[in-house]
């Protein structure tokens, strides 16, 4: 439900991300560190009130002497409050790409070159609905650093700029609050998620002037094999006739003919997938992606004006799966 107050908070709130500069670093000084009384700091206001009329109403020394030290340690604590925010630095990590409803883990890193401990830091997300940030709490150490992880939630797949983070503390008295606002310029890329029970891998596609090829199981294995000779990579031996030969009693080991699997290749093709819609596709490629990266094989992918050639490895994996997320 909305209301004027919720209203208000984000009017501000977006001003003042209109404001601010965008960087994965950020210094806390007296520019950028804002400070207001509490709730419980308010209550504290107006009992100090209440206790200063009735002082110079009914002569009291000592209700004198109680105002105004309660007013003394209200200030010190205002004082003190400040300055545990101030002077920090704050630094982003590179957010590590993750698939579509999985939460992105934010990892930042608080440095204080201060001789004195800080306590009670928290750091959270800014929402943009204005509601209030859900807080991970720190102690920093003197002259040292700690790092916080906040998670937040990315709209869905594809390159997506990073939210505001805001850090705050309430240490010493709770009475008044300390916080800023931080507008990172860091983006992170969101990947499909993958499908659920997808299907098995499809046909590899023989090579042109290839004759004899091997054909491709829906498991994503090769016809072509051989007796498994003494050398040849773990990786090449085929697990599942292995486990079938032992669970009959025979020893018999087999490996992918190289020469055989040569001739055909292994297409990630988006118009042949199935699957509804563009998203399904997606989900449906991005498993495929996955199934044949941890299979150890070459693939190659095919989508709306794109084509990736075949290979495989770590860094093809992730430019099969950037390319899914901002197809």
């Amino acid at each position: 439900m909305k209301t004027p107050l919720g209203f208000l908070r984000r009017r501000l709130q977006a001003w003042l991300f209109q404001r601010l500069k965008a960087s994965d670093t950020l210094v806390l000084t007296q520019r950028n560190v804002y400070i207001l009384p509490t709730r419980p700091g308010w209550m504290l206001a107006i009992t100090l009130l209440v206790l200063l009329v009735a002082s110079i109403n009914y002569q009291l020394n000592l209700g004198y002497l109680l105002t105004f030290l309660l007013a003394g340690c209200a200030v010190v604590g205002m004082h003190v409050c400040h300055g545990n925010l101030r002077g920090l630095t704050l630094h982003l990590d590179t957010p590590v790409p993750v698939h579509a409803h999985e939460a992105v883990r934010l990892d930042i890193r608080l440095v204080s070159e201060k001789r004195g401990e800080r306590l009670g830091i928290g750091l959270g997300v800014l929402h943009d609905d204005g509601s209030p940030a859900s807080l991970a709490w720190t102690d920093v150490p003197a002259q040292g650093s700690s790092t916080v992880r906040v998670a937040w939630q990315a709209p869905g797949r594809g390159l997506h700029r990073l939210p505001a983070l805001t850090a705050q503390t309430l240490f010493p008295l709770g009475t008044f609050r300390v916080w800023t606002v931080w507008r990172t310029a860091s983006e992170v890329l969101v990947y499909p998620a993958p499908e659920d029970h997808a299907p098995a891998l499809p046909p590899g596609e023989p090579l042109a002037g290839g004759h004899g090829a091997a054909r491709a199981q829906s498991t994503g294995e090769f016809d072509g094999v051989r007796a498994y000779r003494r050398g040849d990579p773990v990786k090449a031996v085929v697990w599942k006739r292995a486990a079938q030969a032992f669970a009959s009693g025979r020893d018999d080991l087999v490996s992918r003919d190289t020469l055989s699997s040569e001739r055909v290749q292994l297409w990630l093709d988006h118009s042949r997938c199935g699957g509804a819609g563009l998203e399904g596709r997606l989900q449906r490629l991005t498993a495929w992606v996955l199934m044949a990266d941890r299979l150890g094989l070459s693939y190659g992918l095919r989508l709306p004006g794109r084509e990736i050639a075949p290979d495989q490895g770590l860094a093809h994996r992730n430019r099969c799966l950037e390319a899914l997320a901002l197809c």
